[in-house]
């Protein structure tokens, strides 16, 4: 149930948080996806994990932008 508790999270932040943690969920996909191509990454599976959350983080800021109309 990970994912039910990042997306509650998710839920009581702003706009603007919810850029910054974007931002920050992108550097760290990029940080990941360099470790693996230097083959320096033992967890692979982490990249997906953060890719998912990336995807969630968007929908949070949809569905925050839909409820600001």
């Amino acid at each position: 149930m990970k994912s039910r508790e990042f997306l509650d999270g998710l839920k009581g932040k702003s706009l603007a948080e919810l850029n910054d943690e974007l931002v920050a969920a992108k550097k760290e996909l990029f940080n990941l996806r360099f470790q693996n191509a230097t083959n320096q990454l033992d967890n692979t599976s982490r990249i997906k994990e953060v890719r998912r959350n990336i995807a969630r983080i968007q929908t949070a800021m949809s569905l925050e932008r839909k409820a600001a109309n």
